[in-house]
């Protein structure tokens, strides 16, 4: 038996060394039907290299091609050790760029990869290894012939142009518009209202607006409460109450008064007249004070 087997192994040691490896090519090819614009297909070659050659890694094809139906997208290669050389391994991935309207036939491009060195035994010369095109179909995204209903044919309606979302920018606009809104009735406010509603209640202000409608001729009680509103007018703007002894030194303070002097002095006069006097008192000249209150209201305002 131990003979027996040892002839074996020499029978087939021998057979082993009587078939040296060869350079050739295993391809297991991608299906060649079914593939639509942007597919990917992957085509991998097992290459059997004896020792003593070497790969020439200019000739391995390159990504790239744009503008071609299929192209080469990426491109994979390692390499093992066997028996009496090595096994190449080749990855070559593809992507369809093509969108025809019908079936069309198209080839992946053939490759030569050049070897260079020499096989055992032999002299040293360059080897090419061809690996030939591979067909593969593809079809259109949709049929040529499609329904002429709406959404269907060859020309589809423009999409409306997408809505942008608003709402933060609303906001934002509303919150400038209210304080706009603010500022601008502060602004109001401090140049118009204020100033209007401080004429209105300063004392001759109010004074006025009492005294406007006073008759040219008021009876005695009428009088005497028109000459109290001047007088409180008089007296609240003065900061004291004011008798005609008083008169000349505020009005030498607050020279604005001073066209004012002789009418002051003549309201004075007949106002003593009027509370103090014994007998008639001065004559009820409701037009004189009516117009004295309206000068001594434009003067507190500055006209």
């Amino acid at each position: 038996m131990r003979r027996l087997a040892a002839g074996l192994a020499a029978v087939l040691g021998g057979a082993a060394a009587a078939e040296p490896l060869q350079l050739q090519a295993h391809h297991q090819e991608p299906r060649a039907y079914g593939y639509q614009v942007g597919d990917v297909l992957q085509r991998e070659l097992l290459i059997d290299v004896p020792d003593g050659l070497a790969l020439d890694e200019a000739s391995l094809p390159h990504p790239g091609g744009r503008g071609q139906a299929i192209e080469l997208r990426r491109v994979q290669w390692r390499s093992e050790p066997q028996r009496g050389g090595q096994r190449q391994t080749l990855l070559l991935h593809y992507q369809v760029f093509l969108a025809p309207r019908e079936v069309r036939t198209l080839e992946i491009a053939p490759i030569t990869l050049h070897y260079t060195g020499a096989v055992a035994g032999g002299a040293a010369r360059p080897q090419s290894l061809r690996i030939d095109a591979w067909p593969v179909t593809v079809a259109p995204l949709l049929p040529l012939a499609v329904s002429p209903r709406r959404g269907l044919g060859d020309l589809q309606p423009d999409l409306p142009p997408p809505a942008i979302d608003t709402a933060a920018i609303r906001q934002r606009l509303q919150g400038w518009a209210l304080l706009a809104l603010l500022l601008g009735g502060w602004l109001a406010a401090v140049r118009w209202a204020w100033p209007a509603w401080l004429r209105r209640h300063r004392p001759f202000g109010r004074a006025w607006a009492l005294l406007r409608e006073l008759p040219d001729a008021p009876d005695s009680a009428r009088w005497r409460e028109a000459c109290r509103v001047l007088h409180r007018a008089l007296d609240e703007t003065a900061g004291a109450v004011m008798f005609e002894a008083g008169l000349a030194g505020w009005i030498d303070r607050r020279p604005a008064w001073a066209p004012l002097r002789a009418d002051l002095a003549l309201f004075l006069q007949r106002s003593r007249e009027t509370f103090f006097a014994v007998g008639a008192g001065p004559v009820h000249d409701g037009a004189w004070l009516r117009a004295l209150a309206r000068r001594c209201c434009e003067v507190e305002r500055g006209l």
